[in-house]
C-alpha cells in the first residue's frame, strides 16, 4: 500500500507475556528548528524487547539525526519510521536513510513502513530530486496516517495537531506504558488525549511567554507544562528549544504550570519506562 490510509495495521504481533515489559527511549535528536552546537534536529528512538528481539521505531529524522541515531541502533534493523511532519528539522535525513538502504555494501534492503503526513513520499523524493515515481517508494512503504498501528509490542495513535503545514502528535503504548509525543504543534486541547496519564510526555516548547509569537505554530514552556498538567502526564520532557533561546528559560516557565518530574531534553539522553 503506498501514501495511503491504511486499516488498522500489524507487523507480527507478539504476545506480552514473553516480553520484559519496558519500553526504551532515546534522544537521538532535541534541538527545535535546526541543529544546534549539542544535538541534531528531532530524532527519537523509541524501543522495545519481547522473548524474541528488540523492535525499533524511530520517531522523526531531522537534519544531522541519521548519523548519531547510528550511536545506538543499527539503521538497517529499524522497524519503522514516523514522521510527524514535513518540516526539514522532521523529515530531512530520511534522504540519506534512502542513500544508506538503497546502496548498502549488502544490497538493497526490503521496504520498511513509513507513516507521514499526505505529500510524505512526493515531498521526500523532491527534497533527493528524484523523480516522483519510483521515488523512494522501492525502499519505503509510505503510508498516511489514520487508524491505529500495531507494531511489535507497540500500538501508535496519531492526532493532527495545530501547525501550519499538516502535523501529528502521537501515543505509543507496550506494556501497559505510555510514550506521548506532542510533535510540533500550537496549543490544542488534542494533547489532553495524546498525553493522557502518559508515562513520559515529550512535549515541545520553542517559545517563550514574554515575545509576541505567532498562532498556532509552537507552544511556550508555560503551555507546555498546562498540556501536561491537563493531561495527567507522570513526566514531562521539554524538547524542541531553538538554539537562539536559552532553554532553561522555558523549563522555569513549565515549573510554573506543572509541578510532577521536569527536565530538558538532552541528546543522549535515555529513559526506560
Amino acid at each position: 500500500m503506498s501514501d495511503e490510509v491504511a486499516p488498522e495495521t500489524t507487523l507480527l504481533r507478539v504476545p506480552e507475556s514473553v516480553a520484559d515489559r519496558s519500553i526504551k527511549v532515546t534522544v537521538v535528536g532535541c534541538s527545535g528548528s535546526y541543529p544546534g552546537p549539542e544535538s541534531p534536529a528531532s530524532c527519537y528512538l523509541v524501543q522495545a524487547t519481547d522473548g524474541l528481539r528488540t523492535w525499533s521505531i524511530v520517531l522523526d529524522m531531522g537534519n544531522g539525526a541519521l548519523g548519531v541515531l547510528q550511536r545506538y541502533v543499527d539503521p538497517l534493523k529499524v522497524d519503522a519510521v514516523f514522521i510527524s511532519h514535513l518540516h526539514a528539522d522532521h523529515c530531512v535525513d530520511m534522504t540519506s536513510y534512502y542513500v544508506l538502504r538503497k546502496y548498502h555494501p549488502k544490497g538493497s534492503q526490503p521496504k520498511i513502513p513509513v507513516w507521514g503526513p499526505k505529500g510524505t513520499a512526493k515531498r521526500l523524493a523532491k527534497a533527493y530530486d528524484l523523480p516522483r515515481k519510483p521515488g523512494m517508494k522501492e525502499e519505503f512503504e509510505f503510508h498516511l496516517y489514520g487508524a491505529p498501528i500495531t507494531i511489535g509490542p507497540f500500538r501508535i495513535e496519531s492526532w493532527e495537531v495545530p501547525h501550519p503545514v499538516p502535523a501529528y502528535g502521537m501515543r505509543l503504548t507496550a506494556f501497559g506504558k505510555t510514550l506521548a509525543y506532542s510533535g510540533d504543534t500550537g496549543p490544542t486541547d488534542v494533547l489532553d488525549q495524546i498525553a493522557a496519564d502518559a508515562d513520559l510526555f515529550l512535549c515541545e516548547a520553542s517559545f517563550r511567554s514574554c515575545d509576541d509569537n505567532p498562532p498556532e505554530l509552537h507552544l511556550t514552556g508555560h503551555e507546555a507544562g498546562e498540556a501536561a498538567t491537563r493531561a495527567g502526564a507522570k513526566r514531562l520532557v521539554i524538547t524542541h528549544v531553538p538554539p537562539w533561546h536559552d532553554a532553561q528559560e522555558m523549563l522555569a516557565e513549565a515549573t510554573k504550570t506543572y509541578d510532577g518530574p521536569l527536565e530538558l531534553a538532552a541528546q543522549g539522553v535515555v529513559y526506560t519506562l
